[in-house]
């Protein structure tokens, strides 16, 4: 038995339906689609061979494409300066000199830090039993006031350091930081406010942008020193190396270090650390060395690519070129991910395993080591990746075991932990074991 077959609303094509001609088309009407029509398919076809030739070309140029991927503040920028010191050496050792402003930054922003933490906490008072009593308690020593006091010439070069890295008429410098520091240095009212001294944290662009602005706006002029010859002048490190003392006194001053463990502020564990090596990267004639700009802190947001040519050293040949893209790791970040998948041959995820006992500042309610296993998850369970190579690297094993060592207990933040060994093999293994 036959008979005529119908369409349900479940067949409709929307596409097919608006693909078809016109109903009441003419004849010149049909002549004038189907060479458009036509045009539309030779665009599309020389769009899809000039990738096809761009990716055999790139093999044959041996390029590699990699992308890093992980949670803001997972170590991604720090990565690529560990794979430029490793194969563009060269390069790597000509930029040190620029890292010295970071690096001053870095110890600038430590001595906010501490400033900041003694100016909200105040001493307990005992009362005759010995206990604390409920009066407000008392400010800090005259010392430390008098070392705060002294400090403050330090107010001014972080407004100078910023000035340096990004200028303040670019809209990103207002847009990205959102800080006083930068206009206070440049209406020369930088002690006018202590909010100059309290500025958000510093982002720049990833890639060399604000390498390239930092060499522009670096003042220095020759002085004579004698014998010596002629060296240039930096503003920034005369005025930390006048200062050292004073920091080495803050940073060691015992009511300083109970302040930092009550508010649990632990700037050892952090990058761009320098507190325990003031003697040497405060001196006038201060270079950073290799592991000096490995450990410097310098935010970054946006993407950006950097490209470089494999250097030839003893044992390997030169020739291939790595394109590693750095993406934002924030959450508001990681919608722009995904146009990256297309063309790229590996992914290096980064996984901090030392923040166990961190929180995500977007939201203060979600453990960032908790944030982290999910978004490799979801990284490993993307279909775009299939034919991606994935790389997990578990990031900050140095800082994980300085936590363990001094008594934090990882099976207070992980549950499943349970009353494992609470050292560093074991937990390393642990962590391991939840990303795989």
């Amino acid at each position: 038995m036959s008979g005529a077959v119908t369409k349900s609303s479940h067949d409709f094509d929307p596409l097919d339906e608006a693909l078809r001609p016109p109903i009441n088309e003419t004849e010149e009407d049909r002549v004038i689609r189907q060479a458009q029509e036509a045009e539309a398919r030779r665009v599309s076809q020389a769009i899809d061979d000039s990738i096809r030739a761009e990716k055999q070309a790139q093999k044959k140029k041996g390029i590699v494409r990699l992308l890093l991927l992980g949670q803001s503040e997972s170590g991604k920028s720090t990565t690529l300066r560990h794979f430029q010191k490793l194969y563009t050496p060269t390069a790597f050792h000509e930029e040190r000199i620029l890292w010295r402003s970071v690096i001053q930054l870095n110890i600038v922003r430590s001595v906010r830090t501490i400033l900041d933490a003694l100016s909200e906490f105040r001493l307990p008072t005992l009362d005759s039993g010995g206990e604390d009593s409920d009066d407000g308690g008392t400010s800090i020593p005259q010392e430390l006031e008098m070392l705060q006091m002294r400090l403050t010439p330090l107010r001014h070069i972080e407004a100078l350091l910023i000035a340096k890295l990004i200028p303040p008429s670019e809209d990103e410098a207002a847009s990205v930081i959102g800080s006083s520091a930068i206009s206070a240095y440049h209406s020369h009212r930088s002690r006018s406010s202590d909010r100059s001294w309290r500025a958000q944290e510093v982002f720049v662009r990833p890639g060399a942008t604000w390498k390239g602005a930092l060499a522009k706006s670096t003042r220095t002029r020759p002085v004579s020193l004698g014998n010596t010859g002629m060296q240039t002048r930096d503003e920034a490190q005369e005025v930390i190396h006048s200062c050292s003392y004073d920091i080495m006194a803050l940073w060691n001053d015992r009511l300083v270090r109970e302040v930092l463990r009550r508010r649990k502020i632990r700037l050892e564990e952090s990058s761009g650390f320098f507190l325990n090596d003031l003697d040497r990267v405060t001196a006038l004639n201060y270079t950073p060395n290799d592991d000096d700009v490995l450990r410097a802190r310098l935010k970054t947001v946006g993407v950006s690519e950097y490209r470089c040519e494999m250097e030839a050293v003893a044992g390997r040949e030169s020739g291939t070129e790595w394109r590693i893209v750095d993406v934002g790791g924030s959450r508001s970040q990681r919608a722009t991910w995904v146009p990256f998948f297309d063309d790229v041959d590996a992914i290096i995820f980064l996984a901090p395993i030392s923040s166990f006992d961190q929180v995500l500042a977007e939201d203060r309610s979600v453990n960032r080591l908790e944030d982290s296993v999910l978004l490799w998850k979801a990284v490993c369970s993307n279909k775009l990746l299939a034919n991606v190579d994935l790389v997990l690297f578990l990031n900050k094993c140095d800082i994980l075991d300085a936590k363990l060592t001094s008594g934090i207990r990882l099976s207070k933040y992980v549950r499943s932990y349970g009353d494992r060994p609470n050292d560093m093999e074991t937990a390393s293994k642990c962590q391991q074991t939840v990303f795989t």
